[in-house]
C-alpha cells in the first residue's frame, strides 16, 4: 500500500524555517486489520539472549584526503582592446563599441548569457538570500558566574629576565603575539641582558616564532593593522624603527638618532592613513613625533607638551602613553608623568591650539588611556591607585572612578565587544575585571595573575582572550568566560544613560562648585571692602581728633600770644609812668606814712 499526501508551498517561501502551531488532530488515513497477515506471525517461545556486563565499545580508523591550500595573486587591468584603439579616448571607444554591437556574433553571445542571467534574476527574487530569520528570537541573558582560565604561558627564553612592556595581537587573528621585552631600571641592566624581542605562536610557548633584534631595548612594539607583516618598535634610546617580517629578524629601517626622542619611547602608534606607513611617538623627553616609515629621517612634524600652549621645549611634561581613534584620525590624546591628560588636534592651524584641553586627575603617571569603542567621548585612564572614566565635555573631573586600591596600577583595557566592561593589572600580580552594570564599587572578577607585578594587559578583538605581561618576562594567555565576552541585552543603552547621567551629575557639581567659588570671592571682596570703609572711617575719626585737638592747641597758643603781648604793653606803659612821677607825690607819700605812723600811736 503507498500513502501519498501532498504538501504545497509557495515558491518564495522555499528554505523558511518551520512554522509550528496547535491544531486539532486530523484523520488523513485509516488502515484496517488484515487477519490474513496474522497466519505470518510466529511467536518465539523460548527466546535466549546473551548479555555481558561491560560497554560495547568499536573502534573506526579513518584516512581523510589531505587538503591543500595555495595562495595566488591576480592583477586586475583593463585589456581586449585592439591596437589601434586607444581605451582612453572616449571617441575611439565609443566608435569601436557601436561597431562591436552591429556584429551578430555579439548579439548571439549577449541573447545566450541573457537566459542565465534572467535564471539568476528569477531565483534571487524567488529565495531572499539575506533574509533574517530569527531577528524576533531573544537571546536568553547569560547566567554563569564570570570566570577565566589560564591557556598558555610564554616565558622569556634569555638568563636574565627582563619586563614584558608592551603586548601587540597579530591584526589577522588570535595566532601570534609580538612582545616586546626592556628592563626599565635605570642602569639596572647588565651588559649580558639580552636586547631581542619575540613573536610567540599562541599555541607554541616552547619557542619564539619569530625573534626581533634591534640596536636598543624594545619598550613599545605595535602590528601594522593594514599590513600584518609590519610592526613598528619604540627603542629605549628613543629610535623609531620598523620591522618586515619577510625581510627578517633586522629592522628595515630606523630613525637618526639625533632625531630620535631623547628618552625612552615609551608608546608608538600606527595612523589611519592612505598609505598605512604613517605614524607617531612619544616620549619622556615630551616631544610627540610624526613619521613615515618610506622617509625616517627626520620626523615629518613635532610638537611640544607644553601645558602652557607655547611650545616651549623648557616647560614641556613627559609623556607615558599616546591614545589614538582611526574614526577620528586628526584626534589624540597624551597621558603625562604628572597625571595630566592633554586632548590635542593635530590639524590645529596654530601651535598654540594643537593642545585642546587639559584634565587633571591623577597624582602620579598615567600608565594606559583609551576611548571606548563604543563611546568615543569617554574614555578610560589608569594611573596611581585609580582608574577613571572621563567625558570630553567635563574637563575639571571624571564622571566616575575606582576605590582606591591597595597597590599601584600599572595598565588598564576596555573590552572591545562590551561597552561596560573595562580590565586593570596591579602591581600585586591580580587582573581585576569591571562591569559597571553589574556594580561600580567592586570588580566582578579579581584574578591572581603570578606571584610579581604585572606591567602590560592587551585584549585580542574578540574579547575573548587577554594576555599580561609581567615584571620577569612572563606573558600569561587567558580566555575569558562566555559572559565577560557576550554584548548583553540593552547594554548599549545602560552605559549611555549611565554615562549621560554622571556626566549631567558632575556638571551640577561643578556649576555649583563654580558658585561656591564665586561666592566666596565676592564675600572676601565684600569683607575687604568693608575692612578699608572701617580703616578708612577710623582714620577719618584720628583725623578729626588730631584736627580738633590742633585747633584746641592753636587757640592756647594764640591766647598766651595775645596775653603776654598784653603783658609787655602793660609793663611798657608802667615803666612810661614811673618815669614821669613829681617830687609832690613823693611829698605826698612821706606824709600818707606820717599819718600812719600817728594813727598806729593813737591806737596803742
Amino acid at each position: 500500500m503507498e500513502i501519498v499526501y501532498v504538501y504545497t508551498k509557495k515558491r518564495s517561501e522555499f528554505g523558511r524555517q518551520c512554522n509550528f502551531s496547535d491544531r486539532p488532530a486530523e484523520l488523513h488515513v485509516d488502515i484496517i486489520p488484515d487477519a490474513t497477515q496474522a497466519d505470518n506471525f510466529i511467536e518465539r517461545n523460548p527466546v535466549d539472549n546473551g548479555l555481558q556486563h561491560v560497554q560495547e565499545m568499536s573502534e573506526h580508523e579513518v584516512n581523510t584526503e589531505r587538503f591543500e591550500t595555495s595562495t595566488r595573486g591576480v592583477n586586475h587591468t583593463e585589456g581586449g582592446w585592439p591596437k589601434d584603439v586607444n581605451s582612453q579616448e572616449v571617441e575611439q571607444v565609443t566608435r569601436y563599441r557601436k561597431k562591436v554591437e552591429k556584429d551578430e556574433m555579439y548579439i548571439n553571445t549577449i541573447q545566450q548569457l541573457a537566459t542565465v542571467m534572467e535564471h539568476c534574476i528569477k531565483q534571487n527574487n524567488a529565495i531572499d538570500i539575506y533574509e533574517e530569520y530569527f531577528d524576533d528570537i531573544e537571546i536568553d541573558a547569560v547566567d554563569e558566574v564570570p570566570s577565566a582560565k589560564t591557556i598558555n604561558v610564554f616565558r622569556d627564553p634569555n638568563e636574565i629576565k627582563r619586563t614584558a612592556t608592551n603586548l601587540s595581537w597579530f591584526p589577522d587573528g588570535p595566532r601570534k603575539l609580538a612582545v616586546a621585552y626592556c628592563n626599565m631600571e635605570f642602569q639596572g641592566s647588565s651588559p649580558d641582558t639580552s636586547m631581542e624581542s619575540y613573536i610567540w605562536d599562541v599555541e607554541n610557548p616552547n619557542k619564539p616564532e619569530m625573534t626581533l633584534k634591534p640596536v636598543s631595548p624594545l619598550v613599545c612594539l605595535e602590528y601594522n593593522p593594514k599590513d600584518s607583516h609590519v610592526l613598528l618598535g619604540g627603542c629605549y634610546n628613543g629610535q623609531i624603527a620598523y620591522w618586515d617580517t619577510r625581510k627578517g629578524s633586522q629592522p628595515v629601517e630606523m630613525s637618526p638618532i639625533e632625531h630620535s626622542h631623547r628618552d625612552p619611547a615609551y608608546k608608538a602608534i600606527w595612523i589611519q592613513s592612505k598609505t598605512g606607513t604613517e605614524c607617531f611617538s612619544t616620549s619622556s623627553d615630551g616631544q610627540v613625533l610624526w613619521w613615515d616609515t618610506r622617509k625616517m629621517g627626520e620626523p615629518t612634524e613635532k610638537l611640544y607638551l607644553d601645558p602652557t600652549k607655547k611650545q616651549d621645549p623648557t616647560k614641556a611634561q613627559g609623556a607615558m602613553v599616546l591614545e589614538y581613534e582611526p574614526t577620528m584620525p586628526t584626534k589624540f590624546m597624551v597621558g603625562c608623568e604628572t597625571g595630566t591628560i592633554m586632548s590635542c588636534n593635530r590639524k590645529a592651524k596654530t601651535p598654540a591650539e594643537k593642545i585642546v584641553a587639559l584634565y587633571h586627575g591623577h597624582l602620579g603617571p598615567v600608565y594606559s588611556l583609551q576611548r571606548n569603542p563604543f563611546f568615543p567621548k569617554n574614555f578610560l585612564s589608569v594611573g596611581d591607585w585609580k582608574a577613571r572614566i572621563w567625558s570630553e565635555d567635563i574637563r575639571e573631573s571624571s564622571i566616575m572612578w575606582t576605590r582606591q586600591y591597595s597597590s599601584y596600577l600599572s595598565d588598564g583595557s576596555w573590552s572591545p565587544v562590551r561597552p561596560s566592561v573595562f580590565f586593570v593589572t596591579k602591581m600585586d600580580g591580580t587582573l581585576d575585571v569591571w562591569d559597571i552594570i553589574f556594580k561600580q564599587s567592586d570588580p566582578t572578577l579579581s584574578l591572581q595573575v603570578c606571584d610579581e607585578p604585572l606591567h602590560s594587559l592587551r585584549v585580542q578583538e574578540s574579547g575573548r582572550l587577554i594576555a599580561c605581561g609581567s615584571h620577569s618576562g612572563t606573558t600569561t594567555l587567558l580566555e575569558l568566560s562566555e559572559g565577560l565576552c557576550t554584548l548583553q541585552r540593552n547594554e548599549k543603552n545602560l552605559v549611555t544613560a549611565m554615562f549621560e547621567r554622571e556626566t549631567r551629575r558632575e556638571k551640577i557639581l561643578d556649576s555649583r562648585h563654580r558658585e561656591m567659588k564665586l561666592k566666596e570671592r565676592s564675600k572676601s571682596s565684600a569683607d575687604k571692602d568693608k575692612e578699608d570703609e572701617e580703616k578708612e572711617e577710623d582714620g577719618q575719626e584720628e583725623d578729626l581728633y588730631a584736627r580738633a585737638e590742633k585747633e584746641f592747641y592753636d587757640i592756647i597758643e594764640k591766647e598766651k600770644k595775645n596775653l603776654e603781648k598784653k603783658q609787655a604793653n602793660q609793663m611798657e606803659t608802667d615803666k612810661g609812668d614811673t618815669g614821669k612821677q613829681s617830687p609832690i607825690a613823693e611829698e605826698g607819700e612821706e606824709e600818707k606814712t606820717t599819718e600812719n605812723e600817728e594813727k598806729s600811736d593813737t591806737k596803742k
